[in-house]
């Protein structure tokens, strides 16, 4: 029988994660510390990942993609996440926020040329949304597309982009128009195009294996045709977009929280002070029954949604009151973990270190904690 609450996962979820941990025990675990400290993975790990069928989870088969819901999306996340490296993890899954809008608009050349190959693992995909001037206000969005002919004159610059050294084509998100809103739209801008430029790599307290980048865009030549759906539907597609990443980004949470109770709980059995072990103490096994309640709330809170969304409905409030109580649990849980392990809590070499710095970016991406707290107000005071 499963332990609650994977009940609420099928069958066929459960598969998917135990692909992704199987991929992961071969393939990211032996070399998670060696690539947290170098600040990068191989590229090649994207064409490795793309034939195990990881990157295809959640896309249509239609288009490439291994099928699925948001919640097959989860669990493959879940199971990425025990090779020990949340850094690893976000680099292979940047096609999982970088293809949804190109799918969405349904170009048979975009899919051809760009959404088959980067889930097969053949070219790596990056969402440019943020800008050095701005993070979660999206309307606030500087960079322009000037319709030049059968092209638009893109300039303008991007921050803290995920996978954007790496990225063969980057989906960016410009303005085409004056309006906040209704002026915004997503480009296909290939890395070789002249006028692009990786500015610089940036460097992370956490998350240190994933790339990151600052891009530049000086006047690049986009063909027309690289355009994502008509002018003025990008918006639309980055709130669709923040939906799947904001439940991601909270299953990142729980399953952070569960490997470094894990690893805590372990290590109070293992552990002695003062002639008996921690878990011996009952200060120890109070702190591990605590973690432990507040990874089944989280879990349960976050598959609960995922469900609901995977069965049609919009949850605009709950999926960010997920991703805000998965951080708070993600944040406390593996800070009791360090607590617990005591020194070697401290030390880089041990997954509960690497752990408590990565979650400390959950209150950031995809909006912030106090942008979480925004939607759901607006939810409690402007009932539907």
């Amino acid at each position: 029988m499963r332990q609650f609450p994977d009940s609420l996962l099928d069958d066929s979820q459960i598969a998917f994660r135990e692909t992704a941990i199987r991929f992961a025990n071969d393939h990211i675990a032996p070399n998670a510390y060696e690539w947290e400290e170098a600040e990068a993975f191989p590229k090649d790990l994207y064409r490795t990942a793309g034939k195990a069928g990881i990157l295809g989870a959640g896309f249509p088969e239609d288009v490439g993609g291994a099928g699925g819901t948001i919640l097959h999306v989860i669990a493959t996340q879940e199971g990425l996440l025990r090779g020990g490296s949340t850094g690893v993890i976000a680099g292979l899954g940047s096609l999982g926020i970088a293809l949804p809008p190109v799918i969405a608009a349904n170009d048979p050349m975009h899919i051809d040329q760009y959404v088959r190959p980067t889930i097969r693992g053949d070219k790596v995909a990056a969402l440019a949304i943020t800008e050095p001037g701005g993070g979660s206000d999206v309307a606030s969005i500087r960079t322009k597309a000037v319709k030049d002919g059968d092209h638009y004159v893109v300039s303008g610059a991007k921050m803290f982009i995920t996978s954007g050294v790496n990225a063969d084509f980057v989906v960016a998100l410009c303005r085409t128009g004056p309006e906040p809103h209704s002026g915004l739209t997503f480009f296909i801008i290939d890395r070789t195009l002249p006028g692009y430029s990786v500015s610089r790599a940036l460097k992370k307290t956490g998350w240190r294996a994933s790339d990151t980048a600052e891009l530049s865009f000086n006047e690049v030549r986009v063909p027309a045709t690289h355009r994502v759906g008509p002018e003025g539907s990008g918006f639309l597609a980055v709130v669709r977009n923040f939906q799947a990443e904001r439940l991601v980004l909270a299953a990142y949470g729980h399953t952070s929280a569960q490997i470094a109770y894990e690893n805590a709980r372990d290590y109070a059995q293992q552990r002695t002070a003062f002639g008996r072990r921690l878990s011996g103490f009952q200060v120890t096994r109070h702190k591990l029954a605590e973690m432990w309640t507040q990874i089944v709330a989280a879990k349960t809170l976050n598959y609960t949604v995922a469900s609901r969304i995977a069965a049609g409905e919009t949850l605009i409030a709950e999926v960010s009151a997920a991703k805000n109580f998965s951080t708070i649990v993600a944040e406390k849980v593996c800070r009791e973990a360090v607590q617990i392990l005591g020194g070697m809590g401290y030390m880089r070499e041990t997954v509960v270190e690497r752990l408590s710095r990565d979650v400390r970016l959950l209150a950031i991406g995809g909006g912030t904690y106090e942008i979480m707290n925004e939607i759901i107000t607006k939810s409690l005071f402007n009932p539907a």
